[in-house]
């Protein structure tokens, strides 16, 4: 699979020239069937199929239309249909020769088909990839024409270019190896400032070229220091043979398609959250389509798919990495979120529990079904996959806090406090300053009556993490009026409600703290509001509304003294 073989070096800055448009929205004719107004409320919610299917049948009463031309091709290419994609951007490039997804979609289909003439043609007529990234595509291309020479001087050119020229470093050394001058692509592989920027996929890259130049102890000895004491299988497999003498081939890229896929992919995921989401999406969908292997641009297309509400075809996308892939257990992970937001849980935990069955040493499928689990209320179901991803745990890591939080919110509901304390404590000593954390436990010592000093302490530094947090707020006031300290109680939750105004559990908090300082209008106004705020979704192990209606009829110290627990502070 091609992965990124460097990091960044601000592929930014040679995207600043994209100015793709956001597909268009032209008015349609008064008179236009309703399929026009039906593929214009499909695009406007992102429901690709319904976009194809109206706007097809909008397109026979009015062909020219470049509005749903545009919509079309971006539906289609939504759905990774990229051939479907092809006719339509064909028609509206004619109509509209400047319009820039039509030209990119050509430009994909010429590179898919390896047709470097007309690559070179759509490249001179003004379609663009991205700033500076369309130098990178004629260099391949030149590559693929068997213009070796051009296509050096075209990397060359980029290289003494400031913000091109480590990434045009990158390729030329690449295309050097792609036609066998393995000494041209380890002379700049090796160089100093260039393999400590390498990543995974560049360092493997370099591995295959010294493998290629027998010189494989130094392939190695790279191996070794990139990653000393690694467990990956793979990692583990590729050093024996190193050391066996073994000749390892160079696959790091196996022609100028792949390698100008890999450009996509990498335009794609540098814009994601820069951009439309639309033109990310497009830009992975063309790289997958130029290279049916590039698994990465699937996981973008299926992340950008789910940042825009298409739940269902992200899980497809997710659903289509193979099995075989290293990245399947992580898409597996996608997948089921996907299914999650669809509200699907049943489907999504039998995704995870499938994926857990294939690969139980993975220790975060694990903790995502327990996860799962938790979500649904289903804790005790939950706790054993959580004690299964800690038994896979062969050292402290800092972020293994949050399974030993979540497993000990497990542990705490089914009243199991002492092991629930002792997660949460463990989560602590790996991450001594997650709020998240600091605030469970000092909220629940706070419920108990106990470690006061202990918990305001922690509940106050869980505050100055994240100061807008109305739930964080919530707690030290009610750390506050278990305390007696009923005024400062009282500006800690008018806060906590400000934040989050419609939470009925903060809304019931201050009506008491309210009361505790006399000022029983209030309190009542806010109770009221609390019972008002009550629905399916309220966690009822946090408030009983009944004993809310209690406290209106009676008064919260008539409540306290009914249940023979501490009144009020005088």
């Amino acid at each position: 699979m091609p992965i990124r073989l460097l990091r960044p070096f601000g592929l930014a800055a040679l995207l600043a020239t994209v100015a793709l448009p956001v597909p268009a929205q032209d008015a349609g004719p008064g008179d236009l069937a309703g399929a026009y107004l039906a593929a214009r409320a499909a695009d406007k919610a992102g429901d690709y199929t319904a976009v194809v299917e109206f706007g097809t049948r909008a397109l026979e009463d009015d062909p020219d239309n470049t509005g749903l031309l545009e919509g079309l091709v971006m539906a289609h290419l939504g759905l990774g249909e990229i051939e479907a994609a092809i006719p339509p951007a064909r028609h509206l490039s004619e109509i509209d020769g400047g319009n820039q997804i039509a030209g990119l979609v050509l430009l994909a289909d010429a590179i898919r088909a390896e047709d470097w003439g007309a690559v070179d043609a759509f490249l001179e007529g003004g379609v663009t990839v991205g700033g500076l990234m369309d130098e990178m595509v004629r260099a391949w291309s030149a590559v693929g024409a068997g213009q070796m020479n051009e296509a050096i001087e075209r990397f060359d050119a980029l290289i003494e270019d400031g913000p091109a020229g480590q990434p045009a470093l990158l390729q030329k050394a690449l295309a050097l190896a792609l036609v066998g001058d393995y000494e041209g692509a380890a002379e700049i592989l090796g160089g100093s400032e260039m393999v400590m920027r390498l990543n995974r996929g560049g360092v493997l890259a370099y591995i295959q070229v010294l493998s290629q130049l027998e010189r494989n102890p130094d392939a190695a000895a790279l191996l070794e220091e990139a990653y000393p004491e690694t467990d990956d299988p793979e990692l583990i497999t590729l050093h024996d043979e190193l050391v066996a003498g073994k000749p390892i081939p160079f696959t790091a890229v196996t022609s100028p398609r792949e390698s100008i896929a890999q450009l996509f992919f990498e335009v794609g995921d540098s814009l994601r959250g820069e951009t439309d989401p639309g033109l990310v999406l497009l830009y992975a969908r063309i790289a997958g389509y130029l290279d049916p292997t590039q698994v990465g641009a699937t996981l973008v297309a299926a992340q950008v798919l789910d940042e825009m509400g298409n739940h269902e075809l992200a899980a497809q996308a997710y659903a289509s990495v193979p099995e075989s892939d290293p990245t399947w257990p992580q898409a597996q992970l996608g997948r089921a979120g996907a299914l999650d937001a669809m509200g699907r849980i049943g489907d999504a935990i039998a995704v995870l529990t499938s994926a857990a069955k294939a690969h139980p040493d993975f220790a975060v499928l694990q903790a995502a079904i327990g996860d799962a689990l938790r979500g649904e209320q289903r804790y005790a179901e939950a706790t054993p996959y959580y004690d299964a991803a800690v038994a896979l745990y062969d050292a402290d890591r800092a972020a293994q806090w949050r399974v030993y939080f979540a497993r000990g919110i497990t542990f705490e509901r089914q009243d199991m406090w002492d092991k629930a304390e002792a997660d949460f404590r463990k989560a602590l000593e790996l991450s001594p300053d997650q709020p998240s954390v600091l605030n469970y436990l000092g909220y629940s010592y706070v419920e108990k009556r106990e470690n006061f000093d202990e918990a305001l302490d922690m509940i106050k530094r869980a505050v100055a993490a994240r100061p807008y947090d109305g739930y964080i707020r919530d707690s030290l006031g009610w750390a506050y009026y278990r305390l007696g300290r009923y005024q400062e109680a009282v500006e800690e939750m008018e806060r906590a409600v400000e934040l989050l105004p419609l939470e009925p559990v903060l809304n019931d908090h201050l009506g008491d703290t309210f009361w505790a300082v006399g000022r029983t209008r209030e309190a009542r106004f806010q109770w009221r509001r609390a019972l008002s705020f009550v629905d399916g979704d309220t966690d009822l192990d946090e408030l009983n509304p009944d004993r809310i209606r209690q406290k209106l009829e009676v008064g919260l110290d008539a409540v306290l003294a009914a249940e023979g627990g501490e009144g009020l502070a005088q």
